[in-house]
């Protein structure tokens, strides 16, 4: 009876039920960024660790290749900036809801995934509940569901032993859902026509080694310029 009088249990249990989603999508990425790092030849600590210090899927899966290839620092300080560029708007948004969030706040602030902004910018906190700590229990939740899955899957991907050819391929099939997914959101579809123009553009002028990092480079400039215009027509930028 104590624990539920307690406001940090109470924010808790208020917090879980709105995880549930993310644990079972969490947990198979977390599984098979595992095994991925441990087919590409690392320990199953180097997923353990990245996963509890960089919490940021699709960096860390980008960051395997990295590991693997040359020494290049300023590549993954860019690769980084341009992948998770929309975290800055994340970050404004949610100002004024981290004020007064004490010690708290700087926890949320390194654990603000996609899914967890998605959460604390949305959910409809009981008034019962500590708002702080509501936040802090969806971010740990999310959090551990990442770092559980990706250290299981190190683990596991050493012991069992099946044909693991082709699983390289996840990384580029979880960005083809997300951006099917954002296709199917939008009735207008300028601005994906524009980074599929644009990237292949890249591919063209700088090949498939070079190519990225101006890709989106140039498809941030493009939609930065053209946003006016874009958010006119009935589309986010």
């Amino acid at each position: 009876m104590k624990k539920e009088k307690s406001p940090v249990w109470r924010a808790a249990k208020a917090a879980f039920p709105h995880t549930i989603p993310i644990f079972a999508s969490f947990w198979f990425l977390g599984l098979t960024y595992g095994i991925y790092m441990n087919v590409s030849g690392f320990s199953f600590l180097y997923p353990m660790l990245m996963s509890l210090t960089i919490f940021a899927g699709s960096i860390e899966f980008v960051t395997v290749n990295m590991l693997l290839g040359a020494f290049n620092p300023l590549q993954a300080f860019a690769m980084t900036l341009m992948i998770n560029a929309r975290h800055l708007f994340y970050g404004i948004s949610m100002l004024d809801k981290f004020k007064g969030m004490g010690w708290k706040k700087f926890y949320l602030i390194f654990g603000m995934c996609d899914e967890s902004f998605s959460i604390n910018y949305t959910a409809e906190i009981p008034a019962d509940v500590d708002r702080g700590w509501f936040m802090f229990f969806v971010t740990l939740f999310n959090h551990f569901y990442w770092f559980s899955g990706s250290t299981l899957g190190g683990i596991f991907g050493s012991l069992i032993h099946f044909n693991t050819e082709g699983l390289e391929f996840v990384m580029t099939a979880m960005f083809v859902v997300i951006f099917m997914e954002q296709w199917m959101k939008e009735k207008k579809h300028t601005s994906a026509l524009f980074g599929l123009g644009l990237s292949l553009l890249c591919l063209t002028a700088f090949g498939a080694e070079r190519f990225l990092i101006p890709a989106m480079a140039a498809i941030l400039i493009a939609l930065t310029l053209l946003r006016g215009i874009i958010e006119k027509g009935g589309e986010r930028a």
